[in-house]
């Protein structure tokens, strides 16, 4: 666990700051009988703070990003071995009948 993961813990946690403080605020207005036009700035700079930490946790967490070209060392695909005991031969399709003299129209 790394730094990156930290900072989306505290991403997090100041996004879940900001709901509550949202509802905090409109549970005020319900008490003072003001119609609700719109998050305080304080909150909306949180919102936009938790966003940006959230992001960028989610670019770095994950680890390296993979070559896409074809020819790369990286991209190698590794073959199974030929493997009979995954073959089956005994399955539900011989239920159907082989001779099928349906006609289109």
């Amino acid at each position: 666990m790394g730094a990156g993961f930290f900072v989306g813990v505290i991403g997090v946690l100041i996004l879940l700051h900001a709901a509550y403080s949202t509802i905090q605020y409109r549970t005020l207005l319900k008490i003072t009988d003001e119609q609700f036009s719109g998050a305080p700035i304080n909150v909306v700079i949180e919102l936009i703070a938790g966003l940006v930490l959230c992001t960028w946790a989610a670019l770095t967490v994950p680890g390296k990003f993979l070559s896409i070209l074809p020819h790369s060392d990286e991209n190698r695909v590794v073959s199974l071995p030929d493997n009979l005991d995954f073959m089956i031969f005994n399955h539900r399709g011989k239920a159907f009948p082989l001779d099928m003299d349906v006609k289109l129209k």
